[in-house]
Order: structure tokens, then C-alpha cells, then sequence
């Protein structure tokens, strides 16, 4: 039982500490995935050198798949649990004007939106609606009506546009 303790101690910790890093540091990972992949092969390693029984082992491993089935359930029902586990997204540019505050906050250079916009086609900050740093690290650029992408040859007005 002091192994699952532990195990569950150890999770709650590192999952808190990698919410609290800030979403660009993860990526496209969640602060609980990250964790998993962290955890597991941690608790495993001893038991395969025989440094610590197999059934230690499992059982660690048993507690952290409970607790990340667990915290997708919580999520799923609760909007206000996902908010405070996953984050929320942020608006870095809004209407063509780069919100300092924001990109402040999440610790964002004006220069890793314009490498995301030049990405997307776009070559001024006025053809930006939104920049949006999504809750899993990526960031989401939203032109202006009329700044898009060039509409590809197939396509017609008159095909529900």
C-alpha cells in the first residue's frame, strides 16, 4: 500500500509542477501524459533489475493508469476541473495587435508568432484576426477575412461559400 501512496504522491507532484511550467514547454503533450511517460518506465526499471519486486512494480504502475483514467473522467465531467488541469487557451494577437500581457504570461516571443504566420501564409501582422496558444502548446493563427490562404483551383463561390 506505501508503494501505490508513494506512486500517487510522486504523480500529483509532477503533474502540478508541469502545469505550472506553462504550456509551450510541453508541446503537444499534457501535463499528465508527460507525467505517464515519466512515471512508468521509472517504476518498472527497478523491478526489471530486481532491485525491487515485480509486484511493487505493477502495482505502481496499476496506481498511476488508475489515477490517468481517473483525471480523463474528472475532466470529462467536470468543464471546471479541465480548465485547471489541462488550461485554457490564450489569445496572443487580437485584430492584427500583439497583447504583451499575454505573451508575457506564457513567456511567447512576437517572433515565434510571426514564424507561425509566415507558416500560415501571412506576411503582416494586420492579416491576423487571432493568435491563439492552444491549452496542448500549439499555436493556432486566425487571418482576417479575405487574408486566408489561396482557395485551390477545384473550388468554386458557388459550392457553399
Amino acid at each position: 500500500m506505501e508503494t501505490v501512496a508513494r506512486v500517487a504522491f510522486v504523480y500529483v507532484f509532477l503533474a502540478a509542477a508541469f502545469r505550472v511550467l506553462g504550456k509551450r514547454e510541453l508541446s503537444s503533450m499534457s501535463p499528465f501524459e508527460l507525467v505517464t511517460l515519466m512515471l512508468i518506465p521509472e517504476i518498472v526499471s527497478q523491478a526489471l533489475v530486481r532491485e525491487a519486486s515485480l509486484a511493487n512494480a505493477l502495482a505502481g504502475v496499476s496506481t498511476v493508469l488508475v489515477l490517468v483514467f481517473l483525471t480523463s473522467v474528472l475532466t470529462h465531467l467536470f468543464p471546471k476541473a479541465s480548465k485547471v488541469i489541462d488550461g485554457s487557451p490564450t489569445v496572443l494577437v487580437a485584430k492584427g495587435r500583439i497583447l504583451e500581457a499575454a505573451c508575457n504570461r506564457e513567456r511567447i516571443q512576437p517572433d515565434e508568432i510571426l514564424s507561425e504566420m509566415h507558416k500560415s501564409g501571412l506576411e503582416h501582422l494586420s492579416q491576423v484576426r487571432w493568435a491563439i496558444l492552444e491549452a496542448d502548446g500549439d499555436l493556432t493563427i486566425v487571418p482576417e477575412q479575405g487574408h486566408g490562404l489561396p482557395v485551390s483551383p477545384a473550388r468554386t463561390q458557388d459550392e457553399g461559400v
